[in-house]
């Protein structure tokens, strides 16, 4: 069961983190776009492109790795109070099958919530044209929430 927030920090959350997204070079560069904002749950999804591939035509696992730090990361800063940002301070990822679709989705979720750090799971799954997703990855991150600090919003 994913835990979230018991109430919503920032009434205007999901308007914060689809902005946040949107000043996001990383994931405009590798086709990636927001599809859900809910408090504790954020879901990135992305097209196959080769030009993101590894030397065997798999989907590389740093874009694996940063499409899913985005997702747990967002996912942090939708339950975080409106004058937060959000940074990611450690996370582990688990590669558990080639990077093999025509279309990706990273979902992260909140499993434990707190004043100035969070935990947040994330998901990563590689959709074929006619089949069911197929988990092809995992993470744990930890996130901090960044208050007052110049140069940061979130």
């Amino acid at each position: 069961m994913v835990a979230t927030a018991r109430t919503i920090p920032d009434l205007d959350y999901e308007e914060r983190v689809r902005a946040s997204f949107a000043r996001q070079n990383a994931m405009a560069t590798i086709g990636a776009e927001l599809t859900l904002v809910t408090p504790g749950i954020v879901e990135i999804e992305m097209p196959f492109s080769p030009a993101l591939t590894q030397q065997h035509g798999f989907l590389h696992a740093g874009v694996i790795s940063a499409a899913l730090d985005s997702a747990c990361a967002y996912a942090a800063l939708s339950i975080m109070p409106e004058n937060a940002a959000v940074l990611s301070i450690e996370f582990k990822v688990n590669l558990l099958a080639p990077g093999k679709g025509a279309r990706f989705l990273f979902r992260g979720s909140v499993t434990k919530p707190g004043r100035t750090i969070v935990v947040a799971d994330g998901q990563a799954y590689a959709i074929a044209p006619d089949d069911q997703p197929k988990l092809i990855a995992t993470m744990t991150g930890t996130m901090m929430t960044i208050v007052g600090r110049d140069g940061l919003e979130g």
